[in-house]
């Protein structure tokens, strides 16, 4: 069986217990305005184009059948609209300035590649993390990727916007030691405004997986002037309330690395104004959740 991926990462310290091998799968129901993986979003392969490492030598305008490379002021763009993804601009490229991202990838292959640092998961309780984009947008490919992971011992890792069917989730309970799960507006039309849809399914699932005792870690994206007011921050608390075996809480700060990636796939980034989150906001983010009885981080 084959899925669309995007990247495999080893040695990943920030994707569940341990040292990891994150698997990233392309292709995600939601649209966040602030998402740090924007070329995830889409469920085909993209052209992607790094202007910093552009040399100007323009073989790719001669490569492209469909005229998709333009030169203007003596400098490369990329006129999307145009691009059919033939690839062959990438095979001229002499920087690495051009690459297409996303591929259809064997099950067994990932597995393969999962399986070189099994040394350093037993050494430190890591494991295999599927990422994406959203992994249940994939659902047959990440629950026979999570089966053949089980069935190399490894230590699973799910990590889900919480948008998708519900007998999807139980489906692959089983097989998932871990979920990191985004809770990421307490108000619904604000929710629906940012990621394209409400946040009413997510927590049903978020209710699901915790009646049915997963293991799960909340994570919270925090952009500031967008959800980090009371009224969300105060949303937060309540789910620690309502659900007191959370593993943990992880709040989130915005960073702007999702601005240059959505450029270089062309894509609009809606919030390059909004500024990374400052030392004082995460302080204050968590004094407000001090008094609670649960561990809360601020990553």
């Amino acid at each position: 069986m084959t899925g669309l991926t995007f990247d495999i990462q080893r040695f990943s310290l920030n994707d569940g217990p341990g040292i990891r091998t994150t698997v990233f799968l392309k292709g995600c129901y939601l649209k966040c305005e602030w998402c740090h993986n924007p070329e995830s979003q889409s469920f085909k392969p993209q052209l992607s184009f790094n202007p910093e490492k552009c040399l100007h030598c323009f073989e790719c305008v001669k490569a492209c059948p469909n005229n998709a490379h333009k030169i203007k002021d003596n400098k490369h763009f990329v006129d999307w609209g145009w691009c059919i993804l033939t690839g062959k601009c990438v095979e001229v490229c002499p920087s690495g300035a051009l690459k297409i991202i996303g591929s259809n990838t064997e099950v067994n292959l990932i597995i393969s590649e999962v399986m070189k640092d099994k040394k350093y998961y037993y050494k430190t309780d890591g494991g295999i993390t599927i990422s994406g984009g959203e992994p249940m947008a994939q659902f047959e490919f990440t629950k026979e990727l999570l089966i053949e992971a089980k069935k190399k011992g490894l230590h699973t890792v799910l990590d889900t916007c919480g948008y998708g069917e519900q007998n999807h989730y139980k489906e692959i309970l089983d097989y998932v030691n871990l979920f990191l799960f985004d809770y990421k507006f307490t108000d619904e039309k604000l929710h629906k405004e940012y990621t394209g849809a409400t946040n009413n399914e997510i927590l049903a699932n978020l209710d699901f997986l915790y009646s049915n005792g997963a293991s799960i870690i909340l994570r919270c994206p925090l952009i500031p002037g967008i959800n980090d007011n009371e009224d969300h921050l105060n949303g937060i608390k309540n789910i620690i309330r309502k659900y007191p075996h959370l593993k943990s809480v992880e709040l989130m700060p915005y960073h702007n690395m999702g601005r240059d990636k959505a450029s270089r796939v062309g894509m609009e980034y809606k919030l390059s104004q909004i500024k990374n989150a400052e030392e004082s906001d995460k302080q204050h983010w968590m004094n407000y959740f001090a008094d609670e009885n649960l561990n809360v981080v601020c990553n």
